[in-house]
Order: structure tokens, then sequence, then C-alpha cells
């Protein structure tokens, strides 16, 4: 057989493609109209309900992450903002997304400097060092890396330090701290290959960081040191608490012990194993903070506690594939919404772990979990999510998640480490499993 595609074949694919009027009704209704609506199931469709048998409570309007993929940070902001709205009966609040996403830059600099000092001896052509310099501070992140971030700087009210049009629209500045960022992994390397000694690079790394914090503050503001805060309840009970820092105030006002959090991921690849803990080298944004930890189990165990969580009364952080049999405007996550395999006349069979290992599908997004909806036999049907994209789409902003959609494109869950097992909670104590920085759990939600 031939290497090259054959005119004849051309000519067999055309004929038989022009006979078949299945392909010819979907051609021509695809012309004009988007092609996701013309395959949406009319079954799947109809059944969309935004009811829920287990709801958290303290839910408030959502949040709009805009022109940025700072999901992951609005996601455990709006965790936080649960439990301050529960004791103080707050309607609505917001914490401050700019001010989660200053530090996390300014840290995403230094670990990429780190990171280019400890491969100094590393060919600059190389997978690694190539793999360091591709996106060093883009938005994206992982549960760990937002932990570290609030434990080391804490969190701030909205109104203390407001979006800017950066941190609205963060490709600009991340395009050019990352330009800043190349710059200086090339003066640092032609230093280590001078001789310089480790202390002097870093004394010269320190120098550079200076440079990243005045872009930062150029582009996202000032971030606030002590602020007074002040609100009305929902009893319209005036209250002020004054000379606050960020850290008080997420201790005081929040409250969450985040090392009691465990992260718990599902992947079915054929190098992974179930019941088993994983890092991924080389990804993270504080140098002294917690590394990346993922526990694997089965789909059925992350719906398990996800499920008691919620019963509990607890928001559940989670990632997933969001742009898979995602219809945006209804707010629905359905393997049954699209029949893809009647309009285009062909099945796409591929599994889960199939999709992650041939570069099909990795986590995206990350959003919340805040309600479940369970059937006569307990089992969960669809799931409500809490997204960050405004309130134009889905219910007010709030999604559905169906309970088969969550077992193929659902990655991760976070919950406090009550709700695992003893036996669970030893194998994550354990010394994790090294995964290259390319594999696919080191994707990061935006």
């Amino acid at each position: 057989m031939s290497s090259n595609i054959l005119l004849k074949s051309i000519k067999e694919y055309r004929k038989k493609t022009n006979e078949n009027p299945r392909v010819k009704l979907a051609r021509n209704s695809s012309i004009k109209t988007n092609f996701v609506d013309i395959a949406m199931d009319w079954e799947a469709f109809r059944k969309i309900d935004h009811t829920f048998s287990d709801m958290v409570s303290g839910q408030m309007k959502v949040t709009n992450q805009k022109s940025s993929g700072r999901c992951w940070g609005f996601a455990g902001l709006n965790l936080f903002r649960i439990y301050l709205g529960r004791k103080y009966k707050v309607k609505q609040f917001e914490f401050s997304q700019n001010y989660f996403i200053f530090w996390d830059k300014m840290e995403k600099s230094n670990y990429f400097l780190e990171n280019i000092i400890k491969t100094a001896d590393e060919p600059r052509d190389g997978r690694l060092v190539m793999h360091l310099l591709t996106d060093p501070v883009q938005d994206g992140g992982q549960w760990h890396m937002f932990v570290n971030i609030i434990e080391k700087y804490g969190v701030v009210p909205q109104s203390e330090m407001p979006e800017s049009f950066q941190s609205s629209n963060t490709a600009r500045v991340n395009r050019m701290v990352t330009r800043k960022l190349r710059e200086f992994a090339i003066t640092l390397r032609a230093a280590h290959q001078k001789g310089a000694n480790l202390t002097s690079i870093r004394v010269m790394k320190t120098d550079m960081l200076e440079s990243i914090y005045k872009i930062l503050t150029i582009s996202f503001g000032s971030p606030p040191e002590k602020f007074d805060w002040q609100i009305r309840d929902k009893d319209d009970k005036f209250l002020r608490f004054e000379n606050m820092t960020p850290k008080k105030f997420f201790n005081e006002h929040v409250g969450l012990n985040l090392k009691d959090y465990i992260c718990l991921i599902q992947c079915p690849m054929s190098d992974k194993t179930y019941n088993e803990v994983y890092t991924v080298d080389y990804l993270g944004n504080v140098i002294e903070g917690q590394p990346i930890r993922y526990l694997n189990l089965p789909s059925k165990r992350l719906k398990e506690v996800a499920i008691a969580s919620i019963k509990d009364d607890h928001p559940v952080w989670f990632g997933c594939d969001v742009g898979k049999q995602f219809h945006r405007d209804i707010g629905i996550m359905d393997m049954d919404l699209y029949d893809f395999e009647l309009f285009y006349d062909t099945p796409f069979p591929i599994n889960k772990a199939q999709r992650l290992e041939y570069g099909d599908s990795l986590m995206t997004h990350a959003m919340l979990f805040t309600g479940v909806d369970i059937n006569a036999k307990g089992k969960p049907r669809k799931w409500r999510v809490e997204n960050s994209w405004s309130d134009k789409y889905g219910d007010k902003g709030y999604d559905i998640m169906t309970d088969k959609w969550f077992d193929e494109y659902n990655y991760e869950v976070v919950v406090h480490k009550d709700y695992i097992t003893k036996d669970e909670f030893v194998i994550y104590q354990k010394d994790p499993v090294v995964l290259p920085p390319w594999d696919p759990m080191g994707a990061l939600a935006k």
C-alpha cells in the first residue's frame, strides 16, 4: 500500500460520502449553524433540571474570571466565602482574586528562576529546559498551589484590591513577565557557565525579582498590608474589623485548616495504579510550600467522598476537562447531550484512559460542587456546579454535571481528610511516585 494519499482513494471517498444522505443532511445543516446545536439530542435536552436533593448552604451570586485562567483560585476563594458568609450571614461577598494572582505570579517567577538554576547543566534545547521555558507564569494552577499562596499571603476582601484591567485580561502581562523571565534565564545560565557560585547567582536572582514585582504592581496594583473591613449582615447589623492583615483576615474570618484537605484523583492510565500517591516534578509555585500530592482512587470513591462532604454542608473543589460534551449557554455537562456519532456518521469509541494517554483529554478547569441529586436507590444522578464565568450561563452561572459525565471527564476532588478511610490516609502520607513534568496529571486548571 502507498504511504501517500492516492487520487484514486480520494475519488472513492468522494463517491461514498456524496451518496450518503445523512452526510448531506448534516453538511447542509452545519453551513450556517453551530454544529454542537445541531447535534444536540432532544431526549437529553428535555431532561435538564436544576433541582437537587442535597445542596450546601450559603451559596452566593457567581463570580467572573473574565479573560483569565484563574479558575482554580476563583474556585478556592468561592469555597472560602461560603464559610465567611455563613459566619456573618452575608448575602454576597468576594475575596480579591487580583490579590491572589499577584502573589501567585510573583511566586511562580521565583519558582521558575530556581528551576533554571537547578537545571543549569541541562542542555538548553533538551525537553526539560524547553518545558520550563514554555509558559512559566501561566494563570493555571492546582489545589496545593492555591493552598501555598493562601498560607503564605492570606486573603483580602475584593474591596481592598479590586480587579484591574490586566488582572481580568491576563494575556498581555503574562507575555511581558514571561519575556523578562526568559531574559533572566539566559543571564543565569550564562553566569553558571562562567563559573559563578550559587550564592552570587541567587543574589542576581533577587535583583531580578524586583523587576518582576515592579511589572506586577504596574499591572495589578499594590497588595495591601493592613486594612479595615466593615459589612452589614443579613439582619442589617453593622460590623467593623480594624487593622487586619491578610493572614489574620483568613485565620479569623475563614478559619479552615488547609493542611487537613486531601486531593484525590481518578487516573485510569496504564502506567498508574489505584491506591497510590503521586506528585509531579517541577510543578508548583511557592518553593517552600507543599508539593503537589494526589491519591489515585476509582471514580466511585471520588463520588462517595464528595457526596459525604456535600451532605455535611461542605462544598467540594474539583478539576475536570470542562470543554468536552459541554454546552456553555445552557450550562450542562452530559455524555448524552450531543449525538456526534449520528451527526458525523462515525463512532468515537476511545475511553478515559486512552484519552489521557493519547492527548485527547486532561484537566482544564476547576470549579465547586455545591449540590448533588441522589435517586431513590441512593445513587447520584447529577451534580450542581458553581462556575466562575458570570451569571449569564446555565442557571445564573450554576451548571449541571451528569453523573455519567463525572465518570468520563472529572479528574480530581478535594475533601477534608475525615472523608477518606484510615488506610487511604496512610497511603496519602507515603512518599509519592514522581511523574515527569509533561505527564497529563501535571495539567493546570485555567
